[in-house]
């Protein structure tokens, strides 16, 4: 090799180098842009079933399949926000009208009532939990700049909400819109494995995501009879809040539970804590563990076996190690990731003897 061709293939590399560098520079600055095709994405492939169905079973024209999808989706997001707009009303107005010394009393009367019938030492308590310390650093004149911070992201998510739906619609409308991005960026010699690797991964991730609404679903209705059972305000809407962390894995069932055991004794501050807060407080949890039994027992085995198509000891492995990771987000997206991981080993790696071993149930 002489000079010239070494010169030449620096400088190729250099060249290369920058053409990535700006790429990635590229990517970053337009992160909203990407995170809204990602999301747009995910609603595609729990809405992708709807809209064949729709166009298959009905014989509708794609645009008009497409667009009843979206209306579907929308009132999907819509009978959400109505059951959290007027808590949020009820919640400002109380904000407005808050009274801080009847607060305080109110929860040290809880602490109190706590301590007695667990017979805890008071001065050892009152030293761990104090509710001067509590207020004491709590500057209340920052809740209208909070109102503020509130009113500036809900003009984002307006702005959000369109894009995403704009995107959303050219994805369920062009079901091979996403295919033509990808394969557009690859090599034609590897042309066909990448297309057979993205339709297997849009199968098998649209039944999944379907998998976890039915998961949260069922957790739903379980939360709601046992809160409602009770008498907890707002029964359905913890009961959704509860259901939703729950999938975030082991980690959001231990939210929910802290959150569930606070908010249903938050609704009965002022009556009897051994006859009324502790008794309903106890069947309340009793209820969410059973819940989580159902969970663990039924919805994610079957989940994981008939979705995504991993053993459960495997999904385990990979959930603790994105958390481990990379935290929440990564266990949020642990099995999405690992799933498209998988096809594109079974495409590419299909003699490996590991990837061999992991995909023999595709």
């Amino acid at each position: 090799m002489n000079a010239k061709e070494i010169t030449k293939g620096i400088f190729w590399a250099v060249i290369q180098i920058i053409g990535l560098s700006i790429i990635t520079w590229l990517l970053f600055q337009l992160k909203i842009l990407l995170i809204y095709m990602l999301i747009a994405a995910i609603i595609s492939l729990i809405g992708r079933p709807i809209n064949q169905f729709l166009i298959q079973r009905f014989k509708m024209r794609n645009i008009l399949g497409t667009s009843i999808t979206i209306i579907i989706l929308l009132g999907f997001l819509i009978s959400l926000f109505s059951l959290f707009l007027p808590l949020l009303i009820q919640q400002g107005e109380n904000l407005s009208l808050l009274e801080v010394d009847l607060l305080k009393g109110n929860i040290e009367t809880l602490v109190e009532e706590i301590s007695v019938y667990f017979q805890l030492d008071n001065s050892f308590w009152q030293q761990q939990i104090s509710v001067e310390n509590l207020f004491q650093n709590v500057n209340f004149g920052l809740l209208p700049e909070l109102l503020n911070q509130t009113l500036e992201l809900l003009g984002g998510f307006t702005v959000g909400l369109f894009s995403v739906v704009f995107i959303l619609f050219f994805f369920l409308k062009d079901s091979h819109l996403q295919k033509r991005i990808i394969l557009a960026l690859v090599n034609d010699k590897i042309t066909n494995r990448v297309e057979k690797s993205i339709e297997k991964t849009k199968n098998l991730l649209s039944r999944y995501f379907l998998g976890l609404l039915l998961q949260i679903s069922i957790l739903l209705v379980i939360y709601s009879i046992v809160l409602g059972i009770f008498n907890v305000e707002n029964a359905f809407i913890i009961a959704f809040l509860c259901a939703l962390l729950n999938l975030i894995p082991y980690l959001g069932p231990i939210v929910g539970a802290v959150l569930m055991t606070l908010l249903t004794m938050s609704s009965f501050i002022g009556a009897d804590f051994s006859s009324v807060i502790l008794p309903k407080t106890i069947f309340v949890m009793i209820g969410f563990f059973i819940g989580q039994l159902i969970d663990n027992f039924f919805s994610q085995p079957f989940i994981f076996s008939n979705s995504v198509k991993s053993h459960p000891l495997e999904i385990f492995i990979v959930i603790l190690a994105s958390g481990t990771l990379i935290g929440p987000v990564g266990m949020i997206i642990a099995i999405p990731l690992y799933t498209t991981l998988k096809v594109i080993g079974q495409e590419f790696l299909a003699e490996n003897k590991i990837v061999k071993s992991l995909t023999r149930n595709f």
